[in-house]
C-alpha cells in the first residue's frame, strides 16, 4: 500500500462527508492498495480526526498514477 501525504492551506473550505466544510491549515493524505482503490482522507495538521472527501470508492486504473493524482488533488483543495 503507498501513502503519500501533503500540508496546506485551504481558505476557501474543504467539503468533508462528515462534518461539511473545514477550512485552515489541513493535512491530505491518500492511499492506494495493489489494486488501485484510492481512499482519500483529511483533517486539521496536529488533529486526531480523520475526514473523508465525499464521492463512492475512488479506483485507479494503474497504480503509478497514483503521486500524479495525490498532487492534483492538494493543487485543487488550495487553491484559492
Amino acid at each position: 500500500m503507498d501513502k503519500k501525504s501533503t500540508i496546506f492551506t485551504a481558505t476557501h473550505g474543504v467539503m468533508t462527508s462528515e462534518v461539511g466544510v473545514i477550512s485552515g491549515e489541513l493535512e491530505l493524505v491518500t492511499t492506494c492498495d495493489d489494486e488501485g482503490v484510492l481512499t482519500l482522507a483529511i483533517t486539521y495538521v496536529g488533529a486526531d480526526e480523520w475526514y473523508s472527501l465525499p464521492g463512492e470508492e475512488y479506483h485507479l486504473h494503474d497504480v503509478r498514477d497514483h503521486e500524479v493524482v495525490h498532487g492534483m488533488l492538494a493543487a485543487v483543495l488550495e487553491r484559492p
